[in-house]
């Protein structure tokens, strides 16, 4: 995965931070107006979104003569790669891995322990209130 320049950054965040997962996206001007402090060409934005599009980052879709952009995957996602993608940098993963667990502060270690626990099936469920069915005890909480 490529790492972000700073203006493919600061787009990026108005896409996971302006427009909601379920949205039909936003448009270059409404990225542009988003990004109003910055004083930025239209055309910049179009061609930061275009080359975003290009290396996978978004997902647009034609509304007329304009696009309507999205991102497409999350910040939380995006950020997994990045992790991802660090240790296939060279070198041993495993002591990559271990000088990362011991540099998490303490409710960051509770956070991969659960996530760790969910992926071998360990976490206690509770049931889900809203739709009836089992959720993680994290979920519960998060709610």
């Amino acid at each position: 995965m490529t790492r972000l320049g700073d203006l493919e950054r600061a787009v990026m965040d108005v896409l996971w931070d302006v427009v909601p997962g379920t949205s039909d996206g936003v448009t270059v001007r409404e990225v542009a107006d988003a990004l109003a402090g910055r004083e930025l060409a239209y055309t910049t934005v179009m061609t930061v979104l275009d080359r975003l599009a290009g290396k996978g980052m978004v997902q647009r879709e034609r509304e007329g003569r304009a696009w309507r952009y999205r991102a497409a995957a999350s910040r939380e996602a995006h950020i997994a790669q990045l992790m991802l993608d660090a240790l296939d940098l060279g070198g041993s993963r495993d002591a990559a891995l271990v000088r990362f667990a011991r540099s998490v502060t303490g409710t960051e270690a509770e956070v991969l322990r659960a996530a760790l626990g969910d992926e071998a099936g360990l976490t206690d469920r509770v049931e889900d209130p809203r739709a009836g069915r089992p959720a993680l005890a994290d979920e519960a909480t998060d709610r």
